[in-house]
C-alpha cells in the first residue's frame, strides 16, 4: 500500500510540475505581450469605435475558456467521488492548479480591458481569438487519467503578435486622408470610350497608405439639362491604389466626382469636357429634313432645341430634334427684338446673338426671345456695321462679328465696346473678301470664311495672321470640331478638311448652303440648305 501511495505521490508531483511550467509560460506570455503593447503606446487614437467590438470579442473568448475549465472542474469532482483517497488527493491538486490558472486568466483579462488603449484593444480584438482557440483546444484535451502524464501546454505567439501590432501601429499612426489623396487621368474623354482614373490614397503625413479596403467611388455627371450620371467601376489593388473606369455616354461639359470613405479627394469635383469622335467618311444622306423658308445660320441650345434664322420669314424658328416646330421669335421691323433679315445666329448658355443683315446691327436676346441688348448702326466706323453676316462668342466672352460690307472682322466685349478690328483685303496672304462664316479652333484661333475668297484665313485671338488653307468655292458657314476637323459649306456642297487644312471628304447635292453646326450631344450635323429651303440633319 505504501508503495502505491509513493507512486501516486510521484505522479502528482509530475502533474504539479507540469502545471507550474504552464503557469510560468502564461506569466512569460503576459510579460512579452505587455512589452509588445508598450512598444506601440504612441499609436494615434483613431479607433475609439472599435473598443466595444474588441472588448466583446475578448470577453467572449475568455468566458469560453472559463467555461471549459469549469467543466473540467466538474468532471474532476465527479471522478473524486468514485476513486481512492490517494487519487482524490492527486486530482484535487490537479483541480487547484486549474483554478489558479483560471484566476491568472481572469486577472489577465481584467488587465487587458482596463489598462490598454482603444487602438491596442482593436488590434487585440483581431489577433487574440485565434490564439485563445489554441489554448481552449489544449485545455479540452487534458487527460483526466492519472496513469498518463499529459502536460498542459499554454502558448501564445508573441513574436507574431508583436509583428502584427507593429504593422497596426504604422497604419493607424497616420490614417488615410481623402483630402490629401490624389488622382490622375487621361487628358481626353470621349463618348462611349473607356476613361480611366488612377487614385492613390495618401495619409495625413503625405505618405501613401499601403493597404486597400477603402470605399472609393466615382461619378461622371453631365452639366447639360438632362444631368445624366455615369458611375465608375473601381478596382482595389490592395496597396492603397485604385483604378476607376467610366464610359461617358454623352458629349459636352461634365463634372467628375471622386470620393474616399464618403469624402471628396483632392481636386474633386473637377470639370471634364467629354468629346465626341465624329465619322465624316460615311456622311451621305440626311436622316431628317426640316422645311424652313430661306434658312441661313443655325444654333443648338443645350436642351437640344434647334434655332434657325430664316430670312424669308424675318424671324427665328425653333424646332425640336424631331423637326417639329415649337415656336417663333421676332417679327419684321427695326425695333427691339425685331428683324429685317436675321442672318447670323449663335447661342451660348441661355443667351442668343443675332446679326441683322439689313438693320446693320446685332441683337442679344434670351433663348426665350426676350430682348437684352443691341449694338451697332449702319456705317464704317467703330460701333458701326454694314451687312453683318455672322457672330460667335469666344472663351473670353468676346463677341466676334463678320462685318461683310466693310470687309472686316470686329471684336467687341459684352457691353458692345469696340476691342479689335481685323481688316480684310483683295491681295496678300492674309486677304479675305466679304467675310461670312466664323469658327474657333481648339487653340482659340479665328477662322474666317469669305464668300469672294477661295480659301479660309486664320488669325490669332489678337488678330495676327497665322495661315490660309483650302480650295473652296464661295465658302459660307464653317464649324470646327474638338479634334480640329473643319467643315465648310461651299456653293454646291459641304467639304471636310483635316486639322492641317487638307480636304478629306465632300458631300454634294446641296444648293447654296449657308450655316453648318455640330451637335455633340446628339452626334448630329445640321446644314442650312438655303437654296432648297430646308435644314438637313446628318448622323456623324
Amino acid at each position: 500500500m505504501d508503495h502505491r501511495i509513493a507512486d501516486m505521490c510521484n505522479i502528482a508531483k509530475v502533474h504539479r510540475d507540469a502545471m507550474r511550467e504552464a503557469l510560468a509560460c502564461a506569466q512569460e506570455m503576459t510579460s512579452k505581450l505587455t512589452r509588445a503593447i508598450d512598444a506601440n503606446d504612441k499609436m494615434a487614437e483613431q479607433v475609439y469605435t472599435s473598443r466595444g467590438n474588441a472588448t466583446l470579442i475578448i470577453t467572449q473568448a475568455f468566458e469560453q475558456l472559463h467555461q471549459t475549465i469549469e467543466e473540467r472542474k466538474k468532471t474532476l469532482l465527479s471522478e473524486m467521488e468514485t476513486i481512492s483517497l490517494s487519487k482524490t488527493t492527486a486530482l484535487s491538486l490537479h483541480k487547484e492548479q486549474l483554478m489558479k490558472m483560471q484566476d491568472e486568466i481572469g486577472h489577465y483579462t481584467e488587465m487587458i480591458l482596463q489598462t490598454h488603449t482603444d487602438h491596442e484593444m482593436a488590434a487585440l480584438g483581431d489577433l487574440l481569438p485565434t490564439e485563445l482557440k489554441a489554448i481552449l483546444k489544449t485545455v479540452e484535451n487534458v487527460s483526466l487519467t492519472l496513469n498518463q502524464t499529459s502536460d498542459i501546454h499554454v502558448t501564445l505567439s508573441t513574436d507574431s503578435l508583436i509583428k502584427e501590432l507593429s504593422i497596426f501601429g504604422h497604419v493607424w499612426d497616420s490614417p488615410p486622408s481623402p483630402s490629401q489623396s490624389t488622382w490622375s487621368s487621361e487628358s481626353v474623354a470621349k463618348v462611349k470610350e473607356m476613361y480611366c482614373v488612377e487614385v492613390e490614397s495618401i495619409t495625413s503625413k503625405g505618405e501613401r497608405y499601403p493597404y486597400g479596403g477603402l470605399q472609393v467611388k466615382a461619378e461622371l455627371r453631365s452639366k447639360s439639362h438632362d444631368g445624366a450620371v455615369v458611375y465608375g467601376e473601381v478596382e482595389d489593388h490592395g496597396n492603397g491604389t485604385y483604378t476607376i473606369t467610366l464610359t461617358p455616354q454623352t458629349a459636352g461639359p461634365h463634372q467628375l466626382l471622386i470620393t474616399m470613405d464618403g469624402q471628396h479627394v483632392r481636386n474633386s469635383p473637377s470639370d471634364l469636357d467629354v468629346k465626341r469622335q465624329y465619322q465624316y467618311d460615311t456622311l451621305c444622306d440626311p436622316k431628317l429634313v426640316i422645311h424652313c423658308s430661306g434658312p441661313s445660320f443655325i444654333a443648338i441650345h443645350d436642351s437640344g432645341d434647334i434655332y434657325v434664322a430664316c430670312g424669308k420669314n424675318l424671324c427665328i424658328h425653333v424646332f425640336d430634334q424631331a423637326g417639329q416646330q415649337k415656336r417663333t421669335i421676332g417679327s419684321r421691323g427695326s425695333g427691339d427684338g425685331q428683324f429685317d433679315l436675321p442672318y447670323g445666329l449663335f447661342i451660348k448658355g441661355d443667351v442668343m446673338y443675332v446679326t441683322d443683315l439689313c438693320n446693320h446691327h446685332i441683337q442679344k436676346l434670351t433663348t426665350g426671345g426676350q430682348f437684352m441688348q443691341k449694338h451697332g448702326q449702319r456705317g464704317s466706323g467703330q460701333g458701326q456695321f454694314s451687312h453683318p453676316t455672322f457672330v460667335i462668342v469666344d472663351q473670353r466672352d468676346r463677341v466676334i462679328v463678320s462685318d461683310s460690307g466693310n470687309n472686316r472682322v470686329v471684336i467687341l466685349d459684352q457691353a458692345g465696346t469696340w476691342l479689335l478690328t481685323i481688316n480684310g483685303g483683295v491681295t496678300g496672304s492674309n486677304a479675305f473678301l466679304i467675310p461670312r462664316g466664323l469658327a474657333l479652333d481648339p487653340q482659340g484661333n479665328i477662322h474666317v470664311a469669305a464668300s469672294r475668297s477661295s480659301n479660309i484665313t486664320v488669325f490669332t485671338p489678337e488678330g495676327t495672321y497665322v495661315r490660309s488653307y483650302g480650295d473652296a468655292n464661295k465658302p459660307a458657314g464653317i464649324v470646327i470640331d474638338e479634334e480640329g476637323y473643319i467643315l465648310v459649306n461651299e456653293y454646291a456642297g459641304l467639304s471636310i478638311f483635316g486639322p492641317k487644312g487638307n480636304k478629306i471628304h465632300t458631300v454634294g447635292k446641296l444648293i447654296n448652303p449657308e450655316g453648318v453646326i455640330l451637335d455633340p450631344k446628339s452626334g448630329s450635323l445640321f446644314v442650312a440648305n438655303s437654296g432648297a429651303d430646308t435644314v438637313l440633319k446628318y448622323s456623324v
